[in-house]
């Protein structure tokens, strides 16, 4: 039999339709009931003390990121972006005298955030959550109009949804086992959260938020051949955070989506991992907060090298030494994090130029950790040749905690080593308020001024009584 056009045409279309009967969307799942409904929950629901303070200081700790990114290679990038693509100017660019839309606004604060090393990190998801929550927070409060306490229920949200999407897919491994960004698809699911909770949106609202964000979920692990750090500062923050207020832009505008993302034919998790149990994503939701989880760095660099820094700057506590006397230093760290740092192209993100850096400054300065021309000093390449990293598969078995030992060797042939199990500024050793705040003040006063940061600073800490976001544009921007 001879077919004619509109005879394939008609058996396309009827080829379309099986599959829509088949996978008819049915009633949400528990799971996703119990997740939206905390959701939409989020922004009448008073937060712990605890869970209220930290937030705070990851939202001071990532203003300080954004504000100082402004003066870094990816920063400048998403500079040019913004004055490039202003949009609507409803939304603030921190360190800057810019205004944008604002998806373009998170887009760009994220890419600040994350334009080195300085942001936080979340070890149990494999995630910088606060590099795109708080810059899609920003955005959303200052688009639909928002106040301090809101915004602070609104960030600790974010931080409960995205950490817990990669800790359900599995986080490190799933990253070294698929090449998935597990930053990207975290960060994605916590901007979208936090900007649907400012927008203020109800249950039904909130499962369509999620089936946006895994939508929008996407990134591969090939960030870590990035020596320039603009893609990362995109796939890390910049994309994660846009992608959340376009979602909380297009929901509020009247769209609507899948009412279970996370279940059912072609979820979200058959996706990415089919053997991932949807439990996870409601593990202790409400009970335990991640933003108490989340580390805030001491230093400037890379997640994997705090430890050596801390463990280098005890050994000197112990025995207080001049570089020139130093014969060796060797560093054990789990093989992945050796993996990402060693001998890297970027100052921030090479374990041995930072120890060179540490042993002829005695601290490793945020100005310090960005100085690449540095890097080919003849001083810090002497120091540098004294450097061994070892790949410790015993250390790489307690991971996602970052464990290291460093030991240094004198001229005289003396010794000291240094164990590192919980990194300063991490939950089991965290930083104080004034810690926090005094990492802030070196970030920020250069850029914006020493009285300006100061004021932030304390605005920061009284967030509940800011009666709306954008009272505090004049605080974050240049003139």
């Amino acid at each position: 039999m001879t077919m004619t056009r509109r005879d394939v045409i008609k058996a396309a279309t009827l080829a379309c339709a099986i599959p829509n009967r088949l996978h008819a969307a049915g009633s949400p799942s528990p799971i996703i009931l119990t997740l939206s409904n905390y959701m939409a929950d989020a922004a009448a629901r008073a937060l712990p003390e605890e869970a209220v303070e930290k937030t705070k200081h990851h939202i001071l700790d990532t203003l300080a990121a954004m504000i100082s990114g402004t003066q870094l290679p990816p920063g400048q990038v998403a500079l040019r972006y913004a004055k490039a693509n202003p949009g609507d100017r409803a939304a603030t660019v921190a360190g800057s005298a810019f205004l944008c839309g604002a998806t373009e606004a998170a887009m760009v604060n994220g890419m600040l955030a994350h334009s080195d090393e300085t942001d936080d990190s979340h070890a149990p998801s494999q995630s910088h959550p606060g590099s795109a929550t708080i810059p899609a927070a920003w955005a959303a409060a200052e688009q639909f109009g928002c106040d301090g306490t809101r915004l602070l229920r609104a960030v600790a949200l974010g931080y409960d949804v995205g950490t817990r999407v990669t800790m359900t897919l599995g986080a490190l491994p799933f990253q070294m086992e698929t090449h998935h960004s597990s930053h990207s698809i975290a960060e994605d699911f916590c901007a979208s959260a936090a900007a649907a909770c400012v927008a203020g949106f109800k249950a039904e609202q909130m499962r369509w938020v999620l089936d946006y964000a895994a939508q929008q979920a996407a990134g591969t692990a090939a960030w870590q051949r990035d020596t320039e750090h603009i893609e990362k500062s995109l796939v890390f923050a910049g994309f994660p955070a846009r992608n959340g207020v376009t979602a909380a832009l297009l929901i509020q505008a009247g769209g609507t989506g899948v009412d279970d993302i996370m279940t059912g034919s072609d979820n979200f998790l058959l996706t990415f991992n089919p053997k991932a149990k949807p439990e996870g994503l409601i593990d202790k939701l409400g009970e335990r907060y991640e933003v108490t989880r989340t580390n805030i760095k001491k230093w400037t660099v890379g997640s994997p090298i705090q430890a050596p820094l801390d463990a280098l700057e005890l050994i000197r506590k112990k025995k207080p030494f001049d570089a020139a006397s130093v014969k060796s230093v060797v560093v054990r760290l789990a093989s992945s994090d050796a993996n990402t740092v060693n001998n890297r192209d970027m100052p921030d993100i090479s374990l041995q130029h930072m120890i060179a850096v540490m042993l002829l400054d005695k601290t490793a300065s945020f100005a310090a950790a960005h100085d690449k021309p540095r890097m080919s000093e003849a001083r810090i390449l002497a120091e540098r040749a004294k450097v061994k990293l070892i790949f410790d598969e015993e250390l790489q078995k307690l991971q996602p905690v970052r464990v290291a030992i460093v030991e240094v060797e004198w001229n005289d042939g003396t010794k000291l080593s240094e164990r590192v199990d919980a990194v300063r500024g991490t939950a089991e050793n965290p930083m104080t308020r004034e810690e926090v705040a005094g990492k802030a003040r070196d970030l920020i006063a250069p850029r914006i001024g020493t009285d300006k940061a100061g004021k932030l600073i304390t605005t920061i800490w009284n967030l509940e009584n800011v009666k709306s976001i954008a009272e505090l544009r004049p605080l974050l921007q240049t003139a």
